[in-house]
């Protein structure tokens, strides 16, 4: 796990060896169209990438799902009330992704976090950086395969051009039971203290004041 400001999480192997090798043989047989088709008015001037048909993949979306809410940090970084929509992208050479910022609305439903699951082995292609901008600048990601990162919505990104091979991802966006991404990071950092307090000296009254701190912030923050 490594941990950036505004809640840019990076989670390790959320894909096991033998489940990224599942959905790679899945994917040889899997039929791509156009990215387009699911961009939003603005984004679709500057998306150029495939997307696998959605009832082919729809195996690979249900285990990524099943990964995801059985990882521990994920749930608490996330609250996750649920998935919004999860995508599976290919960029081949020359394939890009302009600036853009993910839609609010998808499906009729609130997008507050956007993760990027990578299935590629970074060493097997070229260019095709995740880069998320914000006030300070700018920052780019390509992990290897299996890892993911997660980062709120509200942010402008892009991915850059890919000049060599072959980039493969689930892309995804989750409404969350706690709407503020300031709140998220709080509640994260005082699950993080409540557990290394209990791990290394058992409950106690430190213990006690952190949970009830928690505890109490997820009555008046979560939603309904």
């Amino acid at each position: 796990m490594r941990l950036i400001l505004n809640m840019i999480l990076h989670l390790s192997q959320c894909l096991s060896e033998v489940d990224l090798e599942a959905i790679k043989a899945t994917i040889n047989d899997v039929s791509f169209h156009d990215g387009q088709s699911t961009a939003g008015r603005a984004a679709i001037q500057v998306k150029q990438n495939q997307q696998a048909d959605m009832v082919e993949i729809a195996g690979i979306l249900k285990l990524v799902e099943q990964r995801l809410l059985a990882n521990d940090l994920f749930v608490q970084s996330t609250y996750p009330q649920q998935f919004v929509r999860m995508l599976l992208s290919r960029y081949q050479p020359g394939m890009s992704y302009g600036t853009h910022i993910d839609e609010a609305l998808i499906n009729k439903q609130r997008t507050d976090i956007s993760f990027t699951l990578f299935l590629s082995d970074p060493n097997q292609y070229k260019g095709g950086e995740l880069v998320l901008e914000d006030s300070s600048g700018e920052r780019s990601w390509k992990l290897d395969a299996g890892d993911l990162l997660l980062y709120p919505s509200t942010f402008l990104h892009r991915v850059n051009e890919v000049t060599e091979g072959e980039r493969l991802v689930i892309v995804g966006w989750v409404t969350s039971r706690v709407r503020e991404p300031n709140q998220r990071e709080i509640l994260f950092d005082m699950e993080q203290s409540l557990r290394q307090e209990f791990n290394q000296n058992g409950k106690t009254a430190q213990y006690d004041r952190l949970s009830r701190v928690r505890n109490n912030l997820l009555r008046q923050w979560l939603d309904r």
